[in-house]
């Protein structure tokens, strides 16, 4: 699979290694180019690192950004990511006070970014409750990474989950993609519990059975 990640941030190098332990080839994308290519660099294995001018070359595309930067990307790519499947990744939080979603809550980060996409190409939310080092390690005190996945075309979901269980994660297939409300709200949930947790960031939502 061909994997395009748009974001040079910590969760861009995380998904990037996940991907490429999956054996997957993966294209980095940033709007800074050396920012890309050394951080393709870090990535290792089939990671190449370009500027956001370049052609997208994935069939996967991840939006690894903020939700107000994924916005103007999704926007200012437009017809480029026709036919793709866009991972929505953000947890839509209000950067200023840290303190609630800039999303009302009938609607959710994913939602409103799969309305910016061209006709027909669907978004699946993942990877937004999960922090960058549990990814790259690949599993928290001995459990597998859970990996929740929303998402209404269940071909796209399908790749979401080859993506995630390839490179050795649990994907949970949360429902449709009005299930992201609720998985946005776990995920900055458990971005405000660091503190009191203490486990800075190394912590993971996951389901024991």
């Amino acid at each position: 699979m061909k994997v395009t990640i748009i974001g040079t941030g910590n969760m861009g190098r995380a998904i990037g290694e996940v991907a490429v332990r999956g054996g997957h080839d993966v294209q980095v994308v940033g709007r800074d180019p050396a920012a890309a290519e050394a951080l393709a660099a870090e990535i290792g294995g089939n990671a190449r690192g370009t500027g956001s001018d370049a052609p997208i070359d994935g069939e996967v595309v991840v939006l690894a950004l903020w939700y107000l930067t994924a916005r103007e990307v999704v926007s200012e790519l437009g017809d480029r990511l026709e036919g793709r499947v866009v991972i929505d990744i953000s947890n839509p939080v209000n950067v200023e006070t840290f303190d609630d979603l800039v999303t009302p809550s009938d609607t959710s980060a994913a939602e409103e970014l799969a309305r910016l996409l061209p006709d027909g190409t669907p978004l699946v939310k993942a990877f937004n409750t999960t922090f960058a080092g549990t990814l790259e390690a690949g599993e928290v005190d001995g459990h597998p990474l859970d990996v929740l996945v929303a998402g209404d075309d269940w071909a796209a979901k399908k790749k979401v989950i080859e993506l995630a269980e390839s490179g050795g994660l649990r994907a949970v297939d949360a429902g449709s993609l009005k299930r992201a409300r609720e998985l946005e709200a776990l995920g900055f949930l458990h971005m405000k519990v660091q503190g009191s947790l203490g486990t800075g960031y190394s912590s993971a939502v996951t389901f024991v059975s």
